[in-house]
């Protein structure tokens, strides 16, 4: 009878004594490998192209590039592999960016060695495996209120900023340094995701609602 072929692991991580540990831990597990180790988010591209791994076991905080950037860049050029972030930090922000970025899984490097291997295993098989703590800080998310600006992107704050300056198209253009097609584009979204037809209404929403400063001007920051 055959045996049905191993879990292909690639570990990562910039701490050398847990890589070590991790892959002591997968080459003990009767139905996973470990193909090699990365120590930072550029070497583990690397290494995903060339050993071509099932599962990816991800740090997030690592130097040169972190691993929400390198799971993001990753699952691009190989859709099919599974990224597994294993963190030390279950923060609402490193939670998302994983996640955002492709993760399958978002596990802390606390979890048991038989609930680790189980949650490769279902990451192989497209399963999602959230850590408890994960979990809360995403249920915690949801249930707290939005910001009325929470609809609008860091460069729609921007020019929603600069329309209440009284900034045209072609002078927010120059501010922000992007195209006058661009700006176009990041206005007709802010009328459009909050519902007003047009920039004198922008104002007077953005003021209303504290989404910049009153006195915000012409000749303001």
């Amino acid at each position: 009878m055959t045996r049905p072929e191993k879990i292909r692991i690639l570990i990562v991580d910039d701490y050398d004594l847990l890589r070590k540990g991790l892959r002591v831990f997968v080459e003990t597990t009767s139905d996973l490998e470990c193909v090699g180790e990365a120590s930072d988010g550029v070497e583990a591209i690397e290494l995903c192209n060339t050993l071509v791994p099932d599962v990816v076991l991800m740090d997030m905080a690592m130097p040169r590039m972190g691993g929400a950037e390198a799971m993001r860049l990753i699952r691009a050029t190989h859709p099919h592999m599974q990224c597994v972030a294993l963190s030390g930090f279950s923060d609402e922000s490193s939670v998302q960016a994983a996640l955002a970025a492709g993760a399958v899984s978002y596990l802390l490097k606390s979890i048991s060695a038989e609930d680790l291997a189980q949650a490769i295993r279902d990451a192989h098989a497209g399963k999602s495996t959230l850590a408890r703590e994960a979990a809360q800080v995403l249920v915690d998310a949801a249930h707290r209120p939005q910001r009325p600006d929470s609809r609008l992107t860091h460069r729609e704050r921007e020019v929603l900023r600069h329309i209440v300056r009284g900034l045209n198209n072609h002078q927010i253009a120059d501010e922000l340094a992007i195209t006058l097609s661009t700006v176009k584009k990041h206005v007709s979204s802010i009328l459009l995701k909050f519902e007003i037809a047009n920039r004198t209404e922008a104002v007077a929403m953005a003021v209303k609602q504290n989404l910049v400063e009153r006195n915000t001007h012409r000749n303001g920051v």
